[in-house]
C-alpha cells in the first residue's frame, strides 16, 4: 500500500479552504476552514492545519486547528492561551484612528472607524476576546488622551 492509498483525495473545493485559512479579516470564516480542512486527511490540510495552529492571531482558530490535528492523530503539542499583544503598538494604533474622528466623536463612532480603517485588528481582537471585546476596546478608546490643542 503507498500513502497515496492511506490520504484521503483533497476535496473539490480545496483551494477555496485554503484562501479561507489566509483571510486575515475573518476569523470565523478561518474557523469554518479549519472544522472542513480536519475532515480531510491529506498531507496539504494538515500543513495549512499546523501552520494555523501555530501561527494564527485568534486563539479559537488555534484550538480547533489543534483539536483537528490531533483527532487525525497527528503529535501536536496544545498553543498556549497567553500571548503577547496581538499586534505591535496597538495603542498607537488606536491613537492615530481616535485622532482621525471628531473631538466630540461616541464610542459606536470609533468602532465603526476601527473596523473600517483596520478590519483586520478590529477582527482578530473581536475573536481573541470574544464576550469581552466590546469593553476591552471602549475601555481602549477611553483609555486613549487627544492631545489635539
Amino acid at each position: 500500500m503507498n500513502n497515496q492509498d492511506i490520504h484521503q483525495e483533497l476535496p473539490e473545493n480545496f483551494e477555496a479552504l485554503k484562501a479561507s485559512a489566509k483571510r486575515s479579516a475573518n476569523w470565523r470564516e478561518r474557523l469554518q476552514a479549519v472544522e472542513e480542512l480536519g475532515q480531510v486527511d491529506h498531507p496539504q490540510s494538515i500543513a495549512i492545519l499546523s501552520r494555523m495552529m501555530t501561527h494564527d492571531l485568534v486563539y479559537p482558530v488555534q484550538e480547533a486547528a489543534y483539536k483537528q490535528l490531533k483527532a487525525m492523530g497527528e503529535n501536536v503539542q496544545q498553543p498556549s492561551r497567553t500571548k503577547p499583544e496581538l499586534f505591535k503598538g496597538i495603542s498607537k494604533i488606536m491613537m492615530r484612528i481616535k485622532k482621525s474622528l471628531p473631538k466630540d466623536h461616541t464610542y459606536e463612532q470609533f468602532k465603526e472607524k476601527v473596523q473600517k480603517m483596520r478590519i483586520d485588528i478590529y477582527d482578530a481582537y473581536e475573536g481573541e476576546k470574544g464576550a469581552d471585546f466590546d469593553p476591552w476596546l471602549e475601555k481602549m478608546w477611553k483609555s486613549l488622551e487627544t492631545n489635539k490643542k
